[in-house]
This record gives structure tokens, sequence and C-alpha cells, in this order.
């Protein structure tokens, strides 16, 4: 690492991280390459490699940013959830997936290789912003049902968890996909985002006890 001021390594990451984000969304997981994301930046590739050692550690910064930028909605839907109903909340959580489709992208479908292919540090970063992300849903429903078992709000918890990591490919899908299905004679049934997250939601919500 060079030295810099941690503001400046901080600009420099985000700039990687900026430009990686452009690149997923464009052209999916190998379309991201250190080559591509210099051509998008103000560095060098030998340079990227000063701030993550792989294209999967980018990737895994970015789900991490991702992360946070979802605890941060979450926090402000807990402010809120002692006073909601059912559906009330089950609105008011999928409202903050609607827009999350990186972050549903990438642990659907590439998180596993990345994970691999990154150090254990950076793989411990994930797992912070991640572990965060639980604690707030635990509290989320705990606030909404402070008379249920905590061992209902876990198994409600650990259920959504599962859901999410599936519910892109369900909610996206490709030309060559959509081709396929119509060739199949298979019936697309798409729904979004927010449907999906509500809908399960409403069926998993443990029973508001005061």
């Amino acid at each position: 690492m060079p030295k810099a001021s941690p503001e400046l390594v901080e600009r420099r990451k985000k700039e990687i991280i900026d430009a990686c984000e452009t690149i997923y969304k464009a052209k999916g997981f190998y379309g991201v390459t250190i080559k591509e994301i210099s051509t998008r930046t103000s560095f060098t590739r030998p340079s990227i490699y000063n701030y993550f050692e792989t294209k999967d550690e980018i990737l895994l910064a970015l789900l991490v940013r991702e992360y946070e930028k979802l605890n941060e909605d979450l926090q402000r839907v807990k402010e809120e959830a002692s006073s909601f109903q059912k559906e009330q909340l089950a609105a008011a959580i999928a409202h903050t997936l609607e827009g999350r489709e990186v972050l549903l992208r990438i642990q659907n479908m590439n998180l596993f290789e990345m994970e691999e292919n990154s150090r254990v540090e950076r793989l411990a970063e994930f797992k912070r912003a991640y572990w965060k992300n639980v604690e707030i849903l635990m509290d989320i429903f705990q606030a909404y049902s402070p008379g249920a078992a905590r061992e209902e709000c876990e198994a409600c918890r650990l259920t959504f968890s599962v859901f999410l990591f599936g519910v892109y490919s369900f909610a996206f899908h490709t030309k060559k996909q959509l081709e396929a299905m119509e060739m199949a004679g298979v019936a697309n049934q798409e729904a979004t985002i927010y449907e999906m997250v509500y809908n399960c939601l409403v069926k998993i919500l443990p029973e508001q006890l005061p």
C-alpha cells in the first residue's frame, strides 16, 4: 500500500469500486477485469494491486458498501418498527430492497467464488457488514413483536436471509433465459423484488405480541 493519508486511500478505493460497479452492471461478473477497471480510472493495472489483490476483492468491497447502505435504510425501519402492523413492516423492509439489484445479484450468483479468491481480512470486512444486517433485522423483528420468543424471531430472520440469497434469479431474467422459457413453453412469472420480499415477509413474520 503506498503511503498516503487514510482519506486519500479511501478516495482511491472508492474510484476503483465505482468503476467496478459500472462494469458489473453492464457486463456481469466475467466482464469485470483489472484491465477494464484501469481503463475507467486514473490507475494503471499494477497500481490497482496496491489496494486490491484480485477483482474478487473489489467486488467484495462493492458488496460491503451495498450492505452498509442497506443497513442504513434498515436502521430507519427499526426506529418505527414498534408502531407497524405486519403489512406495514413487510412493506417498509421490501422498500429497502427495491434498489439493491447489485447486492442481490452478487450474493446470489458470485459470492462463493469471490470469497474463495479474496484474502481472509477482506472477507472479514464483508462478514462484519453482513452480521450487522443480521443484528438489525433481529432488532426490527423484536421491536415489532416484543412478546415473541427470540427463537421465533431468529427463525424468521434465518428464513428471510436464505430467501434473499435466491431471490435475484426469480426477479431478473436474461434475454437468453426468456427465449429458452418461450421455447420450452414455460410461462414467465417474473415478479418484482418488492413484491417477492413483501409476500415473503407477510407469510413469515411472527405474530404481533405485546
